[in-house]
């Protein structure tokens, strides 16, 4: 195969290198695999990626190699992709503002999977037309097994989130992270902050914690999480990101960040391996 091949996609002209390159050294799945995947998820990825920042985890030499977090465009971005200049407090690298990319459309999420970006981070909230930060739409519960404990065990505590939320009148959907645990995602009004939903989230916690001690955590210290489940309330924190539905993770072999149905979650049988893109993609569109 070129070391480089120029692609058309919706239009927009590219240039992908290297595709043969392996990221996923354990099982040789490619970056021409990686992109493959992402073209063929993207009717299903594009919307949960639609006007939020993204934060991407690249790993140019595989999931082997070095990683890195990026949440500015980087050099050589094309000028139709879009970005949103946006404050970033507390900057590791003292910048005041970040030029964050918006993925609204396939050429970009091509262009990014060329650039090995294989895992995808969004935040609970978007950004307007013009670039303006608008309050969450979405409550996030991040389930969090310390081992022993596992998959199996965040399904069982995903029950008891789920029905708690419902009480408030919140219908939650539940999704694997993609590597140990799962998450719970909810729509909201777009009424409430940040600040308000992280309270409300760690209220449940707590609540849950204290009904089932002996399965749930709700404090953040690491010697209390061992065969319990942490249900990490502060991913609703304005600044923390969440990986997004479909994204790719970084691992031995690719596992997907997967949806789930709850009547997978209750038959608690479902494994992270299971969960592969190829497995994915035939949940997604040969169902």
């Amino acid at each position: 195969m070129p070391d480089k091949i120029r692609v058309d996609v919706e239009g927009r002209h590219l240039d992908l290198t290297n595709l043969d390159k392996v990221l996923y050294p354990q099982v040789g799945f490619t970056k021409g695999e990686v992109i493959d995947y992402y073209t063929r998820i993207s009717p299903v990825l594009l919307p949960h990626l639609d006007g939020r920042p993204l934060t991407r985890v690249r790993y140019p030499n595989g999931v082997d190699g070095n990683s890195f977090f990026e949440k500015n465009a980087p050099a050589g971005t094309p000028d139709w992709v879009r970005t949103v200049r946006l404050p970033v407090p507390g900057s590791s690298r003292g910048r005041e503002t970040i030029d964050f990319i918006v993925v609204e459309e396939l050429a970009t999420l091509v262009w990014l999977a060329n650039l090995a970006a294989l895992e995808l981070h969004t935040p609970q909230w978007r950004v307007s037309a013009d670039g303006a930060v608008l309050d969450p739409d979405l409550l996030v519960i991040d389930l969090d097994p310390g081992a022993p404990a596992g998959l199996p065990e965040c399904f069982e505590v995903a029950l008891l989130v789920r029905d708690r939320l419902a009480v408030d009148g919140l219908e939650s959907l539940p999704k694997t992270s993609g590597r140990k645990g799962m998450q719970l995602v909810a729509e909201l009004s777009g009424d409430e902050t940040a600040d308000e939903i992280s309270a409300y989230v760690k209220d449940v916690a707590d609540e849950l914690s204290r009904l089932r001690p002996d399965l749930i955590v709700s404090r953040m210290a690491r010697q209390l999480r061992p065969g319990k489940v942490f249900i990490d309330w502060s991913q609703n924190n304005a600044f923390k990101t969440t990986v997004a539905p479909y994204s790719l993770r970084a691992g031995a072999m690719p596992t997907v960040s997967a949806p789930l149905t709850w009547d997978e979650v209750g038959e608690g049988v479902l494994t992270i391996a299971d969960l592969t893109p190829s497995a994915v993609l035939s949940r997604v569109f040969d169902a």
